[in-house]
């Protein structure tokens, strides 16, 4: 059925119109125009959201799980269970997130995950897709790992990462590195040269070996602040070099638990409307109730919000949607100043703009609708309402 869907102003990942109407049919997106070019077509649905923004369905780099399910498992059920939960929260796109795990783990969810992908490219696939992985580890600091399991973690190993490359059939799209690792610039640049973007995290890293692997290749920062060296007026570090990097996208989960929202001012203020990149860290509890949950096969207990594993952070349970509403209740900038970090700057960094970040013609019908507060109103995917 054809369906039309208008609102008070849409955001299409460049261009920001008034009185918009998207029609879509079978999935794509077959026009968009303004509510005074053309009268409702015949006999499409029409949908209304008075005073609302449609805007791209958001895009999350950093997410590890949902619904009681975390992506390590890569099973049909775990992903399309993963799947189904963020579209019904305004997420139609994400890159499926691993942790800190025993080599042959690893290799095993790599191996899952690049067929869980392959399955979600289908035109039958229902829920936000997976475009690639994000590996989270195991080439991070132990003084900054927080919850990765330290009997895990490895120095840089460019034949190593190969052979995660190959068992991923070259669907590791973005990878989280400490720059203070023995070899980490050498490392960097070869990753880069492999088409995976890099991020600079989990990190006691002094200032200038952040310089050398943002050299080196390094394009953003995972979880600023979180698992970071803190700041220091003689020594900046990784993040006073991530906040003063003009050119270095950075991520921060915006749930008010892992940051507070002072600090959260202070990194817009740096970053700004083109580098600055929400993201969830969100784990399988997210979309579920407090109770005990895994990250990639180790326990971490949810109270009140709050994941964690032997009083450590432990990711989160939030939402993209629920990171929007805060930012624009912690900072107070406008929603459609706000819808960048979710949609056109994650897409940008990873270099998936041709596939996510935007509302086209032809294109998937991947958007939301959201009020002026940030609040979702509607989520829809592959022009199925979700939400």
């Amino acid at each position: 059925m054809r369906t039309e869907v208008s609102a008070a102003l849409l955001w299409d990942g460049t261009t920001l119109t008034t009185e918009p109407v998207i029609e879509f049919e079978d999935g794509k997106v077959t026009s968009i125009r303004s509510r005074a070019e053309k009268e409702q077509s015949e006999g499409a649905q029409h949908i209304d959201f008075p005073g609302a923004v449609l805007a791209p369905a958001f895009l999350d780099i950093h997410i590890h799980g949902a619904a009681g399910h975390d992506v390590m498992e890569a099973t049909p059920e775990s992903l399309s269970a993963v799947s189904r939960f963020l579209a019904s929260r305004g997420t139609g796109k994400f890159l499926a997130t691993t942790v800190t795990a025993p080599l042959d783990t690893t290799l095993r969810s790599l191996e899952g995950l690049s067929r869980r992908l392959d399955e979600a490219q289908k035109p039958d696939w229902a829920g936000a897709r997976p475009l690639g992985i994000h590996l989270e580890g195991p080439f991070l600091s132990h003084s900054k790992r927080g919850v990765h399991p330290p009997e895990y973690l490895l120095t840089p190993d460019i034949a190593l990462f190969d052979r995660m490359f190959e068992a991923a059939e070259g669907k590791i799209r973005l990878l989280t590195l400490a720059p203070e690792l023995p070899g980490a610039e050498e490392f960097a640049a070869h990753v880069a040269s492999r088409g995976v973007r890099v991020s600079v995290g989990h990190s006691n890293a002094t200032a200038a070996e952040t310089h050398r692997v943002i050299a080196a290749g390094a394009t953003s920062a995972t979880h600023t602040f979180n698992a970071m060296r803190p700041l220091d007026h003689r020594e900046p570090g990784i993040l006073g070099t991530v906040l003063s990097t003009d050119s270095l996208y950075a991520e921060l989960i915006c749930d008010g638990i892992h940051v507070d929202p002072s600090l959260i001012s202070v990194w817009w203020r740096s970053k700004g409307a083109h580098r600055a990149i929400l993201v969830t860290d969100a784990m399988s509890a997210a979309g579920m109730p407090d109770g005990e949950y895994t990250l990639g096969g180790f326990p971490v207990t949810v109270a009140n919000g709050r994941a964690s594993a032997n009083g450590v952070l432990a990711g989160s349970v939030l939402t993209l949607d629920r990171a929007v509403k805060n930012f624009v209740a912690f900072t107070g900038v406008p929603i459609e100043t706000v819808l960048p970090l979710v949609t056109q700057n994650p897409a940008a960094m990873t270099g998936l703009q041709n596939v996510a970040g935007d509302i086209r013609t032809g294109g998937p019908a991947d958007f939301v609708a959201l009020g002026k507060d940030g609040q979702l109103l509607a989520s829809f995917v592959s022009g199925e309402r979700a939400a």
